[in-house]
């Protein structure tokens, strides 16, 4: 895969090569990332690109310094590649930092300069940017009957105390060595997980616990996506009944706007709904736990109805009726009204006993 990633930032840079022996304009071609250019494969059941696309030229004034930025990329990349090495998004930007010679003018101003670069070559070359070598922080945990080789160290997901194996963003390089599980359970919530991980839910229902903090990483869902096709795991997703638990599942089972490029590298179209839902609020006796919806929330839920993968399933445009309707929502800490051990005891186990999932 290394040699491949350092043959396609090669490649990029002998198209440029030959426009200038050639006597034309350099360009650099990129697919066009805007929701123009987004389309649904619904045999797929993701998100992906369509096939728009412009070019980014070096003799154009309003393309010049982001010609020269997309380059400055490509090479600290394919120096990352070739040095073994790896560098965080931040790194990178104060690396290639640097007024120009004779000029007041910068590389890059800001990060948020950097950082749409790296996407622009991400399509531009077909690749993900952890295979360029580079990183972000680490976001999303994980506990199960695991090991796994991760440069080197043979890592035991099953014997981390309390903390979990914390996911990196270049889950591409993790080797697995042993999976011993029934299914992967998704929890939106950190706290949600340490419910569960305090409880030994992985250890008594035998599955693999990733808690993704919110709106996962593209490392967690790497990850997910690979316990699934690598080894055949269902993947079932726990959320808050909210717009935002809604779409968290959504861009695991089918991606997003901003990452369509990479849909089907990072999503698992298969992943099911487990809960929490708006009915289970009615099911459960959790009312008085619930909360009031914000204008903010009702907002959002009116615009989901319109997703595709919403749009076709009768019990999604059910439940997020529902909440427009009642003007509610919980979070899964809600659960606790019914008993700290509710959760991890009653809910879930029989949630995934009945099979009461949403595609």
């Amino acid at each position: 895969m290394t040699k491949e990633m350092k043959k396609e930032l090669e490649n990029l840079g002998q198209k440029v090569l030959q426009d200038i022996e050639k006597k034309e304009n350099p360009s650099i071609e990129i697919p066009i990332r805007a929701l123009s250019n987004v389309i649904f494969d619904k045999k797929a059941g993701q998100l992906t690109l369509g096939d728009k696309t412009a070019k980014r030229y070096y003799f154009n004034v309003a393309h010049a310094k982001k010609f020269m930025q997309t380059l400055m990329v490509a090479s600290f990349s394919k120096q990352l590649i070739d040095q073994k090495i790896h560098a965080s998004i931040r790194d990178m930007y104060y690396n290639l930092k640097r007024t120009l010679p004779n000029s007041d003018e910068n590389t890059f101003d800001e990060q948020s300069e950097s950082d749409p670069i790296i996407v622009d070559l991400e399509v531009a070359i077909d690749v993900l940017r952890e295979q360029l070598h580079l990183t972000t922080d680490r976001k999303g945990i994980v506990a199960g009957n695991v090991k796994i080789q991760d440069r080197g160290d043979i890592i035991d997901w099953s014997k981390l105390g309390s903390g979990g194996w914390s996911i990196p963003s270049t889950v591409d390089e993790v080797d697995f060595k042993k999976v011993d599980a029934e299914f992967v359970l998704v929890v939106e919530k950190n706290a949600g997980f340490e419910r569960l991980h305090e409880d030994k839910f992985w250890q008594k229902h035998n599955c693999i616990l990733i808690g993704t903090g919110g709106q996962p990483s593209r490392g967690t869902r790497l990850l997910i996506q690979r316990l699934n096709d690598e080894h055949k795991l269902p993947v079932y997703v726990f959320c808050d009944s909210d717009s935002y638990g809604f779409y968290i599942y959504s861009v695991i089972k089918s991606g997003s706007i901003s990452l369509a490029h990479v849909s089907d590298r990072i999503s698992t179209p298969s992943a099911r709904y487990l809960g929490l839902t708006v009915s289970d609020i009615y099911e459960y006796d959790l009312k008085k736990a619930a909360i009031k919806a914000k204008d903010v929330d009702i907002k959002r839920a009116k615009e989901l109805l319109n997703y595709e993968w919403f749009k076709k399933n009768p019990r999604w445009q059910k439940e997020i009726n529902l909440l427009i309707e009642k003007g509610i929502k919980a979070e899964i800490e809600a659960l606790s009204h019914r008993g700290l051990k509710f959760m991890s005891e009653e809910y879930l186990p029989e949630k995934i006993k009945k099979k009461d999932f949403l595609d």
